[in-house]
């Protein structure tokens, strides 16, 4: 019997196919809007919470601080506190985060390129 390990060559926590593997967990994270749109917000800077938040339009203040934790737990974004009155917290991609950001600026581009496309197939879907 060939089993899904074998037919892809990962182990099993890399394996997307997988409900209880590490990278669906990871994939879940980081593939929702808030998390892409505040990963090509930082882009290559460095902005504090309320830079953040006006760049990323929408988005509530509970919304915007769930995902900014979700990206530090998991290695994608640096939280740096000042201790200033009132503290002054600043954020910045990781190393990965940047890694990340190519991916992310490579949908953005993608979406860019597609969406005329999209509006006339959703146009045409819904008549």
């Amino acid at each position: 019997m060939v089993t899904k390990q074998l037919l892809t060559g990962l182990p099993e926590d890399a394996d997307l196919r997988r409900a209880d593997s590490l990278a669906r967990e990871i994939f879940s994270d980081v593939a929702n809007k808030w998390a892409l749109l505040i990963i090509e917000a930082l882009g290559e800077r460095t902005l504090r919470f309320g830079e953040l938040r006006n760049e990323v339009e929408g988005v509530s203040h509970k919304m915007l601080t769930q995902n900014l934790r979700m990206l530090e737990r998991n290695g994608l974004v640096d939280r740096k506190v000042y201790a200033t009155v009132p503290p002054r917290v600043e954020y910045t991609l990781t190393v990965p985060g940047r890694a990340l950001r190519a991916t992310v600026d490579a949908i953005c581009e993608w979406t860019h390129r597609y969406l005329e496309d999209i509006e006339n197939a959703r146009g045409h879907f819904d008549t």
